[in-house]
């Protein structure tokens, strides 16, 4: 039951698509040119270009904006500059910090020597200690001899034997303090490459909020034109948030379609010309670059021929950007003119559509 009442609406939809396509048929029949020779094909369309927009990479106020809308730019070229008083006070603090880092190493390099001392003056203790301990050694050894004959008093030998005792306790106490001053030269040198650490980040943040900095100064990534500004001085954007549209006058071509019979013979490559409304005058050397492969409108069942023939498929004619280049100045987007592709390579161009450029 769901399906039977939602099938009027499908045509109803479908019925719309079907009328588009006609009138987008009907519309080509009528602006095909007349004595157009076989081997080519033609259809309307308008010229286009690829769009950019100039965005800023952190958020931030706008403090300037360099260009009008319709302005020439060149690669390169401000366009805009967003406030950096927030960015320039995160500088001086994070240089602060790179400061305050180097001075850190400096002072935990202090600090490792002082540790290095430390541990010496334990070993050499440990040294001092241990031959007393031989000594003591010696002593309690002959005591032990000399007593039993009576050659010593019995005082002597416990003595000797006090003596031994402490020297090996004080030995154990100066290994200790070596143990205690190794441990606090290896946090020393531990505090010396957090030091170093430290200073490394300050740098990198360095890096960062001078690049954020400098992406603060809008420039414009190609040759092209300023087609609208989204944002005035004083106005807060969001980081990636656009400040102007340019087209890219490098990348221009023009956007036609084309039925099926002829759009099944376009290959990508073949040579193509323009010709604006604006300026009959001039014909316009292009290319095709690109062929849809769905066209604007497909029904779900195609029965007939004639209805695969109402087809109609997306073509595009670039114009070379070499070509572009000499008349950076004069190109123009959104103009309407017409696109004539050859269909067949050995077909030779006639003489209202060989190449007449403005000088």
């Amino acid at each position: 039951m769901a399906t039977s009442a939602k099938s009027p609406r499908r045509w109803l939809v479908l019925g719309g698509l079907a009328v588009a396509a006609a009138a987008a048929w009907i519309a080509w029949n009528q602006v095909r040119p007349e004595g157009l020779p076989d081997g080519f094909a033609s259809g309307n369309g308008r010229v286009e270009a690829v769009e950019i927009n100039i965005a800023a990479r952190v958020p931030g106020r706008v403090r300037e904006i360099l260009v009008r809308e319709g302005e020439f730019v060149r690669a390169g070229q401000e366009v805009a500059r967003m406030d950096t008083a927030v960015l320039e006070a995160q500088l001086r603090e994070a240089e602060a910090q790179l400061r305050r880092a180097e001075i850190g190493v400096e002072t935990a390099r202090s600090r490792v020597v002082q540790r290095q001392a430390d541990k010496e003056a334990a070993e050499a203790v440990v040294a001092q200690r241990q031959a007393e301990l031989n000594l003591a050694r010696q002593r309690l050894d002959r005591s032990e001899e000399l007593a039993p004959r009576g050659a010593v008093p019995i005082q002597r030998l416990d003595d000797d034997r006090a003596a031994y005792q402490g020297a090996r306790a004080a030995i154990a106490i100066a290994r200790a303090t070596v143990a205690a001053a190794e441990a606090a030269l290896g946090t020393a040198r531990s505090e010396v490459v957090g030091a170093e650490a430290a200073i490394e980040a300050a740098r990198a943040t360095i890096e960062r909020i001078r690049a954020d900095i400098d992406d603060s100064t809008l420039r414009a990534p190609r040759d092209g034109r300023v087609q609208y500004r989204v944002a005035e001085p004083g106005e807060v954007v969001a980081g990636g948030g656009a400040v102007m549209n340019m087209v890219d006058v490098g990348d221009v071509y023009m956007t036609f379609f084309l039925p099926t019979p002829q759009a099944g013979r376009v290959a990508a490559g073949a040579e193509a010309r323009i010709v604006l409304d604006a300026a009959p005058q001039y014909v316009i050397p292009a290319r095709i670059s690109f062929v849809a492969n769905v066209a604007q409108f497909t029904p779900r069942t195609v029965e007939t021929a004639e209805e695969r023939e109402k087809l109609m498929f997306r073509i595009r004619a670039h114009i070379d950007p070499d070509l572009l280049r000499e008349h950076l100045e004069q190109v123009k987007t959104g103009l309407p003119g017409m696109a004539y592709v050859r269909l067949d390579p050995a077909a030779a161009w006639p003489a209202q559509l060989q190449p007449r450029l403005p000088r």
